[in-house]
């Protein structure tokens, strides 16, 4: 009796579940967590036009790296430098073919509102008695840049003392600042577009010849079963309609000088 109905129920919940959009596995995008803003509008937008669902994880851009290694699945790996595309590269766990540069990434000094430590420049964060937050260097791109920036500045030994926190993405170092829980960070430029930012923060620009500029990359991941598939969702977030995106969330197109 079970037999005989067992195979008529299956069709149906199978026919239920396409008809609902089931059916069809996800795409799995691993992407930096600092690129959430522009990456959540252009999923919305790739699923209406292609009719394919998108799945999101976001993360640290080391931290992701860890996840394809040891994982080994996945479609797309967009990280927040392009350090982490290229490692990836030699490591197997991405495609060269379909690998492209989206925007960059400029860092910056966030303070809260009011600019409470009175930083002016990179050399203040190093002030006796500030509370500096710069996130971890092998979990974030942010934090591996903001090493190499206080460390070509000869600042690193001098900062160090005043962080009070490293977290593992970039989102926490906005919070921490809008919060007024520290004086400063070194984040992306980016983030003082994001409501919990708004009126909340103070950027303080780094010098260009005191700055490291960073690539946004995207690439197919080595292990995806639909590397077709994967390749049109990385054309379809750098097409120049997807820059316009880019651009709102202020990502910067075309390498400042």
């Amino acid at each position: 009796m079970f037999k005989k109905w067992c195979v008529p129920l299956m069709a149906v919940f199978l026919m239920l579940f396409a008809s609902l959009g089931w059916a069809e596995e996800p795409l799995l995008v691993y992407c930096g967590a600092g690129l959430m803003k522009p990456m959540d509008e252009l999923k919305a937008a790739y699923e209406e036009e292609f009719g394919t669902p998108v799945q999101m994880i976001y993360a640290g851009s080391g931290e992701l790296f860890g996840m394809i290694a040891t994982r080994k699945n996945g479609d797309v790996y967009i990280p927040g430098a392009a350090k982490y595309t290229q490692d990836a590269l030699e490591k197997g766990h991405v495609v060269k073919e379909g690998m492209t540069d989206i925007c960059y990434h400029v860092p910056i000094i966030l303070t809260p509102k009011g600019n409470p430590g009175n930083i002016q420049c990179l050399e203040d964060l190093s002030r006796e008695g500030l509370r500096i937050a710069l996130a971890d260097a092998k979990a974030a791109a942010i934090g591996k840049v903001s090493s190499q920036i206080l460390e070509k500045n000869g600042l690193l030994e001098k900062v160090n003392p005043n962080v009070v926190t490293r977290p593992s993405t970039v989102n926490q170092l906005l919070i921490y600042t809008a919060t007024e829980q520290v004086d400063a960070v070194i984040a992306w430029e980016d983030q003082a577009t994001w409501a919990q930012g708004k009126g909340k923060v103070v950027i303080i620009p780094i010098e260009t010849s005191k700055n490291i500029i960073k690539t946004i990359p995207a690439a197919a991941v080595s292990y995806s079963k639909r590397p077709e598939e994967a390749r049109q969702f990385i054309a379809f977030i750098t097409s120049p309609e997807a820059k316009e995106c880019w651009k709102k969330w202020g990502f910067p197109v075309e390498k400042p000088e």
